[in-house]
């Protein structure tokens, strides 16, 4: 028997607890994150100040967020970051692109830059120096520290997946949406 950590059903969880998840796609990442109460509804800010909020290309960052999945070996972030970036236009090409092992190098300038920010911050924790030249250089400031964090957030997420093996959902529960959208239905766009 496999080791897991079971998603919390909803006797476990508070009333506010469920009222959130009502509100959102049926997302077993949800559901785990509301297992730990006190960090459930500042997390789904964090990610809404990220996805909804910032100030960066969604489609690019779906990019690194799709290369942040494959580096950390995170099946569920990829799985449902796969059906965004879909729904943001990115094509089968780049996502056969993203989804190699070792450097990046089947997407534009901009692409391969998003995913080698990636693969450092992700790897080695800490972006080089030529690499956050290349970024701010490319981006600017603000825009550069914003993909910096949201690939640093994607990276504990990931981590928290795998770590307490959230199971993918048996079917396709985001459709066509895109992170703006689900963000609207939720009240948060």
């Amino acid at each position: 028997m496999a080791i897991t950590i079971p998603l919390p059903t909803d006797e476990e969880l508070s009333a506010e607890a469920r009222e959130v998840l009502a509100a959102l796609p049926p997302l077993n990442v949800f559901r785990m994150m509301a297992a730990v109460p006190s960090s459930f509804r500042p997390l789904l800010d964090f990610a809404a100040s990220l996805l909804l909020q910032g100030a960066f290309d969604p489609r690019q960052r779906e990019l690194a967020i799709l290369r942040v999945a494959h580096v950390t070996r995170a099946p569920y972030e990829w799985t449902q970051h796969e059906r965004l970036a879909r729904n943001l236009g990115v094509t089968d090409a780049e996502i056969a692109a993203i989804a190699v092992d070792g450097p990046v190098t089947g997407l534009d300038v901009d692409g391969t830059l998003l995913c080698r920010v990636a693969d450092e911050i992700s790897r080695d924790v800490r972006l080089s120096d030529a690499a956050l030249a290349a970024l701010v250089q490319r981006y600017g400031v603000g825009p550069a520290t914003e993909l910096i964090l949201c690939v640093s957030y994607f990276n504990m997420l990931s981590r928290f997946l795998e770590s307490t093996r959230v199971p993918l959902e048996g079917a396709d529960v985001l459709g066509t949406r895109t992170p703006a959208e689900i963000g609207r239905d939720a009240g948060r766009g």
